[in-house]
């Protein structure tokens, strides 16, 4: 039981508002010397960081409960919720960027040079967040000519940082959300078969068969459909067959998993089966908790890359396309990072695979799931 405080604690205490209220002078001696614009983009970027610890600790109490093994089944009620609250924690940040284009861009020219060369590439908490998600290293857009990430988190002497040290202890801090989510992905019983019975892959890899059956349907049923409707030149159904021969293909490669290294393709066979089989069946019982999980993943990072792309455009529109301050590509560099930085690619590529239920095959034994209990 936490200790009562020695005195009454007010609110200003209880907040820290003068420490919190002192905050805001950047490099001078108080923000006084400061124009509007200047306390409002420190500020901004403040309220930003703020966030940013709130969405470090929700990550981590997901990633903390997906580590386990078994996950115990009452708590993804609550890994829902963190990852909700993260959602929530970015569409706000990205409502504050309204506040900063209502700075003209000479407004923001008088201070801008205050800033060389610091960059929000520099923001220890954001590189943090894509640690904790699991962000490959081999994903990441250089900033400038760093021949690492790291290296624009030292001082400017080349000397370690606070940000640094923040960042390298994450690092350390595994395993990433990613990779927890994945293993435990991978663990989902596949018409009641664990990865560790014996004819477990016999068991997967007649689901995926059969779910390659159902494409095979559903790409009979679109191009009658396609065919039946458009006046099409039988060079244009020729071109279609080939799409929709080329979508059906690419989904036997997903499943199949020929586009990882050899020694990986097991796990990733059973988790991309998993994946599919979980948000085929999600109605029922002992699937519904593990769907909305899969929503909330994509949820939490649809709302991060939104993020990204209106604070590309609110820098585009407030400087254009100058260099950044740090010496990046300024708006290319952000844009490149809202189409690419994606954590949770097998999820995301499920979309393209997820069929219609008529077509989806049947469960073997529905029992086993929840709707039938003695």
């Amino acid at each position: 039981m936490s200790e009562r405080p020695s005195r009454p604690t007010s609110y200003w205490d209880y907040i820290r508002v003068e420490e919190l209220l002192a905050l805001q002078s950047g490099i001078a001696a108080h923000d006084g010397e400061l124009t509007d614009d200047e306390v409002r983009f420190i500020v901004v970027h403040q309220i930003d960081e703020l966030w940013f610890k709130v969405v470090l600790r929700e990550l981590a109490t997901a990633r903390n409960l997906f580590a386990r093994n078994p996950v115990p089944e009452d708590a993804l009620a609550g890994a829902v919720q963190s990852l909700k609250r993260v959602t929530l924690c970015f569409e706000l940040a990205a409502q504050h960027f309204r506040l900063m284009e209502t700075m003209r861009t000479q407004d923001y020219l008088l201070f801008r040079d205050k800033l060389n060369p610091a960059s929000g590439f520099q923001s220890a908490q954001m590189r943090e967040i894509e640690i904790l998600l699991g962000l490959p290293d081999g994903d990441r857009i250089p900033l400038g000519n760093e021949a690492s990430y790291l290296e624009a988190l030292k001082g400017h002497d080349g000397q370690p940082s606070p940000a640094l040290a923040r960042v390298q202890r994450r690092i350390a801090d595994g395993p990433t959300l990613k990779a927890a989510v994945d293993a435990w992905l991978h663990r989902t019983p596949i018409d009641g078969s664990t990865p560790n019975a014996p004819d477990d892959a016999a068991v997967v890899a007649r689901f995926v068969e059969r779910y390659l059956a159902g494409h095979e349907q559903l790409y009979q049923r679109a191009l009658q459909y396609s065919v039946a409707v458009q006046a099409l030149t039988p060079t244009d159904e020729e071109r279609l067959r080939a799409r929709y021969r080329g979508q059906l293909q690419g989904a036997r490669r997903h499943l199949d998993a020929e586009d990882v290294p050899a020694g990986q393709r097991d796990f990733v066979r059973r988790l991309r089966a998993a994946i599919l089989f979980v948000d085929s069946n999600r109605t029922l019982p002992l699937l519904s908790w593990p769907g909305q999980i899969i929503d909330g993943l994509i949820e939490c990072e649809q709302a991060m890359l939104a993020f990204r792309q209106r604070h590309a455009r609110m820098v585009e529109r407030v400087i254009g396309r100058r260099v950044g301050t740090g010496g990046s590509d300024g708006v290319a560099y952000l844009d490149q990072t809202a189409l690419k930085y994606r954590v949770f690619t097998e999820i995301w590529a499920a979309r393209t695979l997820l069929l219609p239920p008529d077509l989806c095959p049947p469960v073997a034994d529905r029992s086993y799931y929840g709707l039938q209990r003695g």
